[in-house]
């Protein structure tokens, strides 16, 4: 009897134990969207749970959403394997040939073409393309493009719509994939199509709108949640909301209404988004607020499902249990608001801001299958700066780019390449070279000879290895991708600069800290000129600045393939015909990638004071007054990012101790006070 006793007690315990475990977010059961498999129909979102959810279902109640007889999907049986070859794109990895249009070309297909046309797939040639996109007619007059004589069947095509197209292709797709808006789970294919999301239709060709939130946690008084509502525009909800159902009768004030979010974004923690696929320009314009999106048993796919894993940012909760989510949603602990929030923004910036960044995503989704899953891992997508600043071709690894070392727990190796550019006439940069040499961290020196002038047959002996290459006459030939570059670090150098081993040695020290941004010696500031109507910049000693001149300067080498594969070709040509703004440029990507300011290091005033004065761009000493002639490239390269990417610091590193009046001993950088 005792031992019976003694059993019953124990499962009381552990009922009870279980209670507490099914608590009041076990209730909700959130049902999240997972990464789809390739060549698997995706039903999603379905209950979790459902013998929880039946006891709190009525009988009868869950009728309609019960399973739907299947439809026939556009493709047939395609997928990735069967439908699309290769071997075509193997060579040169992917390239891409857009069909010409056959009547007006509206604004929108404009601005697809102009993202296309400027990035590394494009190609003018339909013989040597692996990717051949069909545009979709977008508007309501638009009629069906005859199918071009490449077709052979849609196989290694792209029919592509940023918008519901008014032309159903359904009869004639064949083999090709789809890019579309917002597809419905019924007819989207995993692992072949694409979803796209819904863009509004002033969205911006680059750059975009950054991010609207400001606070990452949530306010006093701020409204917990937004409802969304027809035509764009919002309900906002107060902190005591109790019950909202999805039919839009609250039983509560449902609060202000918000205009449509061209003018106001939902300013809201939480956003109650319906399943509709109208509603897919909702969760745009949540992801861009900062507000959670909260998707009410949605009947669409989310955008580019297959490689950015959306439960970091949004939440997928069933509409038959209004109560359960509202009580979760207010509940849920600050920590996973605060993740859940600073998610939406990465994604926003890295994927949606821009008709650019959604085309180049769409396109590096499509590559990622033709090289593999090894090709970006999921970490690269979902981890800033993302997957299209992380270029496959640099590395498969994420430990190899500057921006994952925290993630992967590892650090930059210790050692840097010099490489000192030399563009203008005059002595060899002997002195320098010794003084790099004397470093040790250094571990080789490249001379990149740019000069009219023929290289010199001896050079001084060095501790490390000293290699000559032979560049084009360009400065952006000082940001090529050089095979002979070994380690992590670089330390761009100009033939004129003056530096001493202590400055180097301390300043790499400081880069291995913050590997992903520009670490330099002299700096410029920009500014917005009232006068001109733009932006210009100067060097001018100011307590704040944002670029760091790359006569003197330590960066990661991976800048190097970003700058040559990734920037526009009009930027760069740009920076070959006014060579101050290479500077300029650099700092741009580095800013744009990071969007953080570079860190300035300090630097002798004896060589400030020994260097002769600035001449034209490219002339001996560090640069260091801009060209009235040059100060407008800032503004064609901020419209050619499409925003103004730079950040302003005032944080200068200093040596501990360098300059303070104790033992000499016990100082590291001696040599870095005045002799």
């Amino acid at each position: 009897m005792q031992s019976w006793r003694r059993k019953s007690l124990w499962l009381a315990l552990l009922a009870s134990w279980l209670l507490i475990l099914v608590g009041v977010f076990p209730f909700l059961r959130l049902a999240v969207p997972t990464r789809p498999r390739a060549g698997a129909p995706q039903g999603w979102p379905r209950w979790l749970d459902a013998e929880l959810l039946q006891s709190f279902a009525k009988p009868g109640e869950l009728l309609e959403d019960g399973p739907q007889p299947p439809q026939a999907l556009h493709g047939g049986s395609c997928n990735w394997g069967a439908c699309f070859d290769t071997s075509k794109c193997r060579g040169g990895g992917l390239k891409v040939f857009v069909y010409p249009a056959a009547g007006p070309v509206s604004e929108t297909h404009r601005r697809i073409l102009a993202s296309i046309e400027g990035s590394r797939y494009h190609t003018l040639s339909a013989a040597e393309a692996c990717l051949l996109l069909l545009l979709s007619p977008d508007t309501p007059t638009g009629e069906c493009d005859p199918v071009p004589p490449q077709w052979d069947g849609g196989r290694n095509h792209l029919v592509l719509s940023l918008r519901p197209a008014p032309c159903p292709r359904t009869f004639q797709l064949g083999q090709a994939m789809v890019a579309k808006a917002s597809p419905t789970v019924d007819t989207f294919r995993p692992g072949f199509d694409v979803a796209l999301p819904l863009l509004p239709e002033a969205h911006p060709l680059r750059g975009g709108t950054p991010g609207q939130l400001r606070q990452h946690s949530p306010r006093p008084g701020v409204a917990l949640l937004a409802l969304a509502e027809d035509r764009g525009t919002w309900h906002v909800a107060g902190t005591d909301f109790s019950a909202c159902p999805w039919d839009r009768r609250c039983e509560q004030d449902r609060g202000p209404k918000q205009a449509h979010p061209g003018a106001t974004l939902p300013n809201a923690t939480f956003c109650l988004i319906p399943g509709r696929s109208p509603d897919a320009l909702h969760f745009l314009q949540a992801l861009q607020a900062g507000c959670i999106p909260v998707l009410l048993s949605p009947r669409w796919e989310l955008p580019f499902s297959e490689v950015i894993d959306w439960t970091k940012a949004a939440i997928v909760a069933d509409k038959r249990l209004p109560l359960q989510v509202l009580t979760a949603l207010q509940e849920m602990p600050l920590t996973r608001v605060l993740a859940l929030r600073q998610q939406t923004q990465f994604l926003w910036d890295a994927y949606f801001s821009s008709v650019e960044k959604v085309i180049h995503t769409t396109l590096e989704i499509i590559q990622d299958r033709i090289f593999g899953a090894s090709a970006h891992p999921s970490l690269l997508w979902n981890s800033p700066p993302g997957a299209i600043l992380a270029l496959p071709t640099f590395s498969p690894s994420p430990s190899d780019f500057p921006f994952y070392h925290l993630q992967q727990g590892s650090r930059p190796l210790g050692r840097f390449s010099a490489l000192i550019w030399v563009g203008a006439p005059g002595q060899p940069p002997l002195k320098l070279i010794q003084a790099v040499a004397g470093s040790q961290h250094c571990a080789q020196i490249l001379v990149l000879w740019s000069s009219e002038k023929p290289s010199p047959t001896r050079w001084p002996k060095t501790a490390v290895p000293l290699t000559v290459i032979d560049g084009h006459r360009k400065v952006s030939d000082r940001f090529f991708p050089y095979s002979a570059l070994s380690t992590d670090a670089i330390l761009s150098l100009d033939a004129h600069s003056s530096l001493s081993t202590s400055e180097v040695d301390f300043a790499f020290v400081v880069w291995q800290s913050f590997p992903e941004r520009m670490v330099g010696f002299l700096t410029w500031s920009h500014f917005w000129d009232e006068a001109r109507g733009g932006w210009g910049y100067t060097a001018k000693r100011t307590n704040e600045f944002s670029m760091v001149l790359t006569s003197a300067a330590f960066y990661h080498r991976y800048y190097h393939t970003l700058f040559t594969h990734s920037l526009p070709k009009a930027l760069r040509t740009l920076a070959d015909e006014a060579p101050t703004c290479v500077d300029v440029l650099m700092n741009f990507l580095v800013a744009s990638v990071t969007k953080l300011p570079p860190i300035k290091v300090p630097y002798g005033m004896w060589h400030q004071e020994a260097r002769p004065p600035p001449l034209e761009p490219g002339g001996p000493g560090l640069r260091q007054e801009p060209q009235p002639a040059a100060q407008n490239c800032i503004n064609q390269m901020a419209a050619g990012f499409g925003h103004m990417p730079l950040v302003p610091s005032r944080l200068r590193l200093d040596p501990v101790l360098f300059k303070d009046p104790v033992s000499v001993l016990r100082k590291k950088y001696r040599s870095l006070e005045k002799p």
